[in-house]
């Protein structure tokens, strides 16, 4: 597909940041794209360990845009010009795109969280959701989740004070921004353009045991935090709350079945893990850097999904 370019000539740089990212699929699934669109583009890997290099490298000028991993996401937000309510209300950004007025900041793992799920049938409307974890990727999934339409979203996690605190800080961001200040996400549409004056009613906050009776009720639960990135990993709740009729959703990808996905499965559960949101907000992300660099991409009718989820190896998601 033919794209332009004011620079056409000129191979532009793309990184995944963070320490580990040496099992990414990020490089695979982006350079996939980028042929597939015509785009003098190339995505790499950057593994840097330490917070003062892993800084000098987002201020510097070597890449068109960055994709943030663990554990960045906070400085991200922070070496931003700007950047969109979805990372200034998750406290973290996982895009930085280089501008003509410096990097732009976004958060994209509500985007893909939600985008993936509603492929696969889920409604958001109406629905109760449950949020397990309170970093910045369970309050990306919360905000995208409340902007989709959610009735009531339930966060949760191992300390209450901590996930009070959490949701208090995600409210308090929300409270303080006006329309003006809410940049829209770098792709257009989504999250930032809902109405969320009555967030405050709709978002509730527990530790794991008092969020027994919303967990058991949920018709979404999504696991937002790193529990399944090793074999012997529990479930973040007691597992025995679950029943048929309900969706689980657990982000961890490539670990292998994790606990919770398991448990969900055998209660007759819907359960998906992260590999579909992985693949959704790295289309997310690319359609961001497309806009807010300016650069001309047409996108046409390419599966851009269906492309991503193949190079990445996930061979079902590819068709599904």
């Amino acid at each position: 597909m033919a794209s332009g370019f004011g620079k056409a000539d000129i191979v532009e740089r793309l990184y995944v940041v963070g320490h580990p990212v040496s099992h990414s699929k990020s490089p695979a699934m982006h350079n996939a794209a980028y042929r597939e669109l015509g785009l003098p583009w190339e995505y790499g890997l950057m593994d840097i360990e330490d917070a003062d290099e892993a800084l000098r490298f987002m201020q510097s000028a070597g890449f068109l845009a960055l994709n943030v991993t663990t554990p960045f996401k906070p400085l991200a937000l922070q070496a931003a010009a700007r950047s969109t309510l979805a990372a200034r209300l998750s406290g973290g950004a996982n895009l930085l795109v280089r501008t003509d007025d410096g990097l732009v900041a976004d958060n994209v793992d509500g985007a893909g969280c939600v985008a993936y799920l509603e492929r696969r049938g889920v409604s958001f409307p109406g629905a109760r959701v449950a949020v397990c974890g309170t970093g910045p990727t369970a309050l990306a999934i919360v905000h995208a989740v409340l902007a989709a339409g959610a009735s009531r979203v339930s966060l949760a996690g191992r300390d209450a004070r901590r996930t009070a605190d959490a949701r208090d800080r995600y409210l308090d961001v929300l409270g303080r921004l006006d329309s003006s200040e809410a940049a829209a996400p770098l792709a257009g549409g989504g999250a930032d353009g809902a109405d969320l004056a009555d967030a405050p009613t709709r978002l509730r906050a527990f530790d794991y045991a008092s969020a027994a009776d919303d967990l058991a009720a949920a018709d979404l639960v999504v696991d937002a935090t790193s529990l399944g990135m090793h074999a012997q990993d529990p479930a973040p709740f007691d597992t025995a709350l679950l029943s048929s009729g309900q969706t689980v959703f657990d982000v961890v990808y490539g670990h292998g079945e994790t606990a919770l996905v398991r448990a969900a499965r055998q209660a007759g559960c819907r359960a998906f893990d992260g590999e579909g949101m992985l693949v959704a907000q790295a289309e997310c992300g690319l359609r961001g850097i497309a806009a807010a660099s300016g650069r001309a991409v047409d996108f046409g009718k390419l599966d851009l999904f269906g492309t991503m989820a193949q190079a990445a190896g996930f061979v079902a998601l590819a068709s599904a």
